[in-house]
């Protein structure tokens, strides 16, 4: 059986609205101290809306650190005492200006399990009614709406290389 790898102490190094990052202090397999530096989050969302056609909703934003665009499914951050699906229809306002009559929960995962805390909560969305989209300042989106088959194409290609998009797609596909 794996050791159980100990807390020893901890503190926040810096933080902003969406995440914190930390440095906690703990004891290694082999017993000695270590300090391990992770990003901390309440969370994540993730949205696979379904059109009342079947095609699937996506959004192509610009992505900074990597200088490049990248089709997404509508997602963010979740906020401190949000459940994830008050987070979920959030965010689909948000970023795609779209109100989910139902939401189906499908999963959830780790997007980068050495590096932070986070879970990311899948969702499918259906029933879906227009709004009107309300990005933060720092975000822009466009909408793309593809079939199944484009979808997996776009994957094949390497036009869709977001590693969260990927991960949803893949419990969608299992759902």
């Amino acid at each position: 059986m794996l050791k159980r790898l100990r807390k020893i102490a901890g503190n926040e190094l810096a933080s902003n609205p969406w995440w914190s990052y930390r440095c906690d202090r703990y004891e290694r397999p082999d017993g000695a101290p270590a300090d391990y530096f992770f990003i901390h989050t309440p969370g994540s969302v993730a949205i696979v809306p379904e059109m009342e056609d079947g095609k699937i909703l996506l959004l192509r934003q610009f992505r900074y650190l990597n200088q490049r665009e990248s089709l997404e499914f509508p997602g963010g951050g979740r906020k401190v005492g949000y459940t994830a699906e008050a987070a979920a229809q959030e965010e689909l306002l948000e970023e795609a200006g779209l109100i989910a009559s139902e939401l189906i929960p499908i999963g959830h995962f780790n997007p980068m399990n050495g590096a932070t805390d986070e879970l990311c909560e899948v969702f499918i969305a259906r029933g879906i009614h227009r709004s009107s989209a309300q990005p933060e300042p720092s975000e822009e989106f466009e909408e793309v709406v593809v079939t199944r088959e484009e979808l997996e194409r776009m994957i094949r290609s390497n036009e869709i290389w977001d590693g969260m998009t990927l991960a949803v797609y893949s419990l969608y596909s299992l759902h």
